[in-house]
């Protein structure tokens, strides 16, 4: 009689709905992440028809994203008490909403305006496009979900520019706003008969009244004046004003939630090592992450004189690689975890800034700089999802909303900071035509990846 042999786990069958729910919210999720770059490249068309200022125009981005980080924090804790379902699919109707008033505009001020209901919008989806599908799979699986949703963002966020171009040029400015429309329907229509509500069975339906306002005026105020940081500097007055009342709310906010019974932030959440560690890491990346395109545009614009389209066109290779990777990074982070995938991807990304900064100088080298920007793309993809998964790594289903938004919270709070340094860095001494101002851009993205990779690979559990 021979000796029997351990049987092998088997692959848990996923059924063919999930897969068709989450299409359907990856679906929407492009479209808010496509909507942040592609409005860029309509600014001059927009100046033109309304005959706006600079600064008044720099609202049409800085209102969609305050509203987004001030409600990220609110969405997730109302999916997870309420259902995420039911949060979902109004945010979608009211992202549809505020698009289409965005494109029917009439003024800047009702364009602002809709930017920021359509911000709103965006918040909930952000906050529940993916957690809204997770519990649909094994945890087996989680990690290439949120692999998928990360290749779908990374894909929209290098698409956004493109598609703004395209559809300003052949129609309108109006046209990146009216073209949410009809696919947030198609979405409205399907996604009820698709996605299967779920919710923290613990959850009362109560929320801290008190807690909901301070935080999104806590983090709302946080983040303008970060976002006033780059025209009136941080010495104004007014900006620190902003600073000391965000950070005492947002503290106030954090004590509040110490003892009260439907906190708004769950800090045992922190208690958790692989959550903390990742929040911390990921904030650190995401200062490099958006300031680093932004500095990469500044060079091949303005340092290098390229065309529009030569802008475009280098931009692109490294986000397609980075939408390539991101599915395969989350499959084998599901395998062999998360540590070192997000620690050698963000050393990638920190080497690709450092080569930025040792080699290139007043001469144009744009071949040379598409394939430096593919090591940071081929990080990138290693990372940008696999963040998520590794906050959620040991967060039980019924917190995901929760986890979720706050780690994305922190991120937007970061993607803003990362954007103001950069912008104050270039605008110092000599401005947009002095290397050296660029290479300490550089340093600054490089470092912040670099900070990244030892904070994951020092604290997160192997």
């Amino acid at each position: 009689m021979g000796v029997a042999t351990p049987a092998q786990p088997t692959e848990v069958e996923v059924p063919p709905e999930a897969w068709r729910a989450l299409f359907v919210t990856t679906l929407i999720f492009f479209l808010v992440v496509i909507d942040v770059s592609a409005v860029n490249v309509a600014f001059p068309s927009i100046r033109e028809d309304f005959a706006v200022s600079e600064q008044k125009l720099g609202w049409i981005i800085s209102g969609y994203n305050i509203s987004v980080g001030a409600l990220l924090l609110v969405a997730g804790r109302y999916a997870d008490s309420l259902g995420r379902k039911k949060l979902f699919l109004p945010g979608v109707a009211l992202f549809a909403f505020g698009s289409t008033a965005c494109g029917l505009a009439p003024n800047v001020e009702l364009l602002i305006a809709a930017r920021i209901v359509q911000g709103i919008g965006g918040a909930v989806v952000s906050a529940t496009s993916m957690v809204v599908v997770l519990p649909g799979f094994p945890a087996s699986k989680r990690s290439t979900v949120i692999g998928i949703a990360g290749a779908t963002g990374a894909l929209g966020a290098v698409m956004g520019p493109v598609l703004g171009a395209f559809v300003t040029d052949a129609w309108s400015w109006r046209g990146i706003f009216l073209v949410n429309l009809p696919i947030s329907l198609i979405v409205l229509t399907i996604g009820p008969k698709l996605l299967k509500e779920s919710k923290n069975p613990a959850a009362t339906g109560k929320v801290d009244l008190v807690g909901v306002p301070m935080g999104a005026i806590g983090v709302g105020l946080v983040m303008f004046g970060i976002i006033q940081v780059e025209t009136t500097g941080f010495a104004n007055a007014g900006t620190i004003g902003l600073f000391i009342v965000g950070f005492a709310l947002v503290a106030a906010l954090i004590k509040r939630s110490a003892t009260h019974p439907e906190p708004l932030i769950e800090l045992d959440l922190f208690s958790i090592r692989s959550f903390s560690s990742t929040n911390l890491s990921a904030f650190l990346y995401s200062m490099g992450f958006t300031s680093g395109f932004l500095i990469n545009s500044l060079v091949l614009q303005e340092l290098w004189d390229q065309s529009l389209r030569t802008t475009g066109l280098a931009l692109i290779p490294a986000p397609l690689l980075a939408a390539f990777i991101s599915p395969i990074a989350g499959k084998y982070a599901d395998k062999i975890g998360h540590r070192w995938i997000l620690a050698i991807g963000s050393l990638m990304c920190a080497s690709g800034s450092f080569i930025y900064l040792g080699f290139f100088d007043d001469e144009p080298r744009v071949v040379t700089f598409v394939l430096v920007s593919l090591i940071v793309g081929a990080g990138v993809g290693a990372t940008i999802a696999t963040w998520s998964s590794a906050g959620l790594a040991d967060i039980e289903p019924a917190r995901f909303g929760t986890s979720n938004a706050m780690i994305r919270t922190l991120q937007q709070v970061a993607y803003a900071l990362g954007i103001s340094v950069i912008i104050a860095i270039v605008a110092s001494r000599g401005g947009v035509t002095d290397l050296a101002n660029y290479r300490w851009a550089w340093a600054f993205v490089g470092g912040s990846y670099l900070a990244a990779a030892i904070t994951i690979a020092a604290f997160f559990p192997s």
